[in-house]
């Protein structure tokens, strides 16, 4: 149980996720500042040679160009924005609002990454529990997002808050998971960006534990 309301994971749009994503949106959700910051925490937090795990996922490659990875998987609602993403060696067409259960086995990735689209997420606690599930002990989890967003699809919770709401909202989706530790919170904002950038960081702590 989140200790929330239900109705704070209300969306006001009706519309199934897979029919909002079509057709693709093949356009950048944040400016390409914005999208470097990305880069640079990626480069900072995911090890060179591990599996990575990109949530949400869309078109845009947000992993550093330089760095080599032994896997990247994504997972996401639109197969042609995944094929489109060059980094990804495989990908999982899923809708994570309705199931939040990953097709990956324990400690099956090295990191894993939710670029702009927590705000998006209708049952954020059971996908991250999940998340810490597949993600090895220690291994870390970067979770960035802007200012902006499609309103109509964000939680009611989303919207009710300002940036720094933000920040304590997905801390709090850590927290109440029940299997993340060293949650610390970001406010990354590029000089030439248009938007600021957030960012929540956490490691795993295994498969959730009653």
């Amino acid at each position: 149980m989140s200790g929330l309301p239900d109705k704070v994971f209300h969306r006001l749009e009706g519309a199934l996720d897979e029919e909002s994503a079509l057709p693709p949106r093949l356009s950048a959700p944040v400016d390409p500042a914005a999208i470097e910051c990305v880069t640079g925490l990626y480069r900072r937090y995911f090890p060179p040679g591990g599996a990575i795990l990109d949530l949400m996922s869309s078109w845009i490659g947000h992993l550093p160009p330089e760095a080599e990875y032994r896997r990247v998987v994504g997972v996401g609602l639109d197969e042609q924005e995944l094929v489109e993403n060059p980094f990804l060696d495989e990908w999982h067409v899923q809708n994570l609002n309705r199931d939040p259960v990953l097709p990956f086995g324990d400690g099956e990735f090295d990191a894993a990454a939710i670029c702009v689209s927590v705000q998006y997420l209708t049952r954020p606690i059971d996908l991250l529990r999940d998340v810490g599930r597949v993600v090895r002990p220690g291994g870390p989890l970067v979770i960035t997002f802007s200012n902006c967003c499609l309103s109509g699809k964000a939680l009611a919770c989303w919207r009710m808050l300002d940036e720094d709401g933000h920040l304590r909202l997905v801390s709090y989706y850590l927290q109440a998971a029940g299997n993340w530790r060293d949650i610390e919170c970001r406010h990354r904002c590029p000089d030439m960006a248009a938007e600021p950038l957030y960012a929540v960081i956490a490691r795993s702590g295994g498969p959730f534990k009653l």
